[in-house]
């Protein structure tokens, strides 16, 4: 199954790969990413192709921190909501409590485990993938930003106790050691953070209860991932229609595969990617007509439609009447059929 994870992990790629020598377009389009989420921070997008990024990325300009330099300029802000609710916890404790909680809405195939002892207290990052461990550069990316956010926590003079890596040593460790500003273990059993007992019990001064209770009931309310590649595809429908670039090939994009094996993956599920783009079409269509202001050319191309004309048929067959008809109030007795085809457009 594709792991999907929020584009704004990309946010500052654009910056660390100009600062190493790299063209961030040229390199996004050799992994096949779309070109758009560096623009947009909410749409999906294969982990397997953000790694590949990184990776390529790395080899491709020698700089073997690129993840780190990655995780440097990136934040609580990264993290969308996630990072809301971390931010307005009462101690560094809950806070990190609360992003293993729901780091999942951010990346669904990370997980942090949170082991308590007497002097210290351990964060263990796992990433999903195909791989026995995930590669060095996403490892370096999310335990980096991982660091940053409880660095966020407490400011500038933070340190852990110690970080363990488990991949071999790089050619500078001195980066490394100047980053998380501690002992830095390589070829470790895990990839961790090691801090404190004592430093959980720190209270931010900037938490506001009231906030966090209301984000938390929130994101609660959205927090279960799309699983299956019908509810995944169906996720990436709704980003892209919202845009107006939903094609099945931007589709496959976003979730680092071919049309192909959309097409494959559906007819399993049994359904198709007609069905999910007319479903997607449908519920959105009935917000944009209900705006009398907006131009139907211009919902027919948001849409996907080839023409006006195309969306009007369409419209009649799904809805049983005009859009005019709609637009005054009409609503047909019988529901249409919910599987009408999108084949007019």
């Amino acid at each position: 199954m594709t792991d999907l994870v929020r584009s704004a992990g990309l946010s500052y790629y654009p910056e660390v790969a100009r600062s190493v020598g790299l063209d961030p377009r040229q390199m996004m389009r050799k992994v096949r990413l779309p070109l758009a989420c560096l623009d947009k921070p909410d749409i999906p997008i294969a982990v397997t192709g953000l790694r590949r990024l990184l990776e390529l990325s790395a080899e491709a300009s020698g700089a073997e921190d690129f993840g780190l330099r990655l995780a440097e300029r990136g934040g609580l802000t990264n993290f969308g909501a996630v990072g809301l609710i971390v931010r307005e916890q009462a101690t560094v404790g809950e806070a990190i409590e609360a992003f293993s909680r729901f780091i999942h809405i951010h990346h669904d195939g990370m997980r942090l485990d949170i082991t308590r002892g007497k002097q210290t207290v351990a964060i263990t990052l796992h990433l999903r993938g195909r791989q026995p461990r995930a590669p060095r550069q996403s490892i370096d990316m999310a335990l980096g930003s991982v660091h940053r956010i409880i660095q966020s926590l407490f400011g500038s003079d933070w340190r852990p106790q110690e970080v363990h890596l488990h991949y071999p040593p790089p050619h500078d460790r001195k980066r490394y050691r100047d980053f998380f500003g501690c002992r830095v273990t390589f070829n470790a059993d895990d990839d961790s953070i090691l801090l404190s007992a004592h430093d959980m019990e720190r209270r931010i001064p900037s938490a506001h209860p009231l906030i966090a209770n209301y984000l938390r009931k929130r994101i609660e309310a959205i927090e279960s991932r799309p699983a299956s590649w019908e509810e995944k595809v169906d996720e990436v429908v709704r980003t892209l229609l919202a845009s107006s670039d939903c094609t099945i090939e931007r589709v496959a994009e976003h979730l680092a595969c071919t049309r192909r094996t959309i097409h494959r993956r559906l007819a399993a599920s049994g359904t198709s990617f007609s069905a999910i783009l007319d479903a997607r079409r449908a519920d959105l269509v009935i917000q944009l007509i209900d705006d009398p202001d907006r131009p139907l050319a211009n919902i027919a191309a948001q849409l996907g439609f080839s023409a006006q004309s195309a969306m009007a048929r369409w419209f009649r067959a799904r809805f049983g009447c005009t859009i005019t008809a709609w637009r005054k109030g009409v609503r047909p007795l019988a529901k249409p059929d919910e599987t009408a085809s999108a084949s007019a457009a």
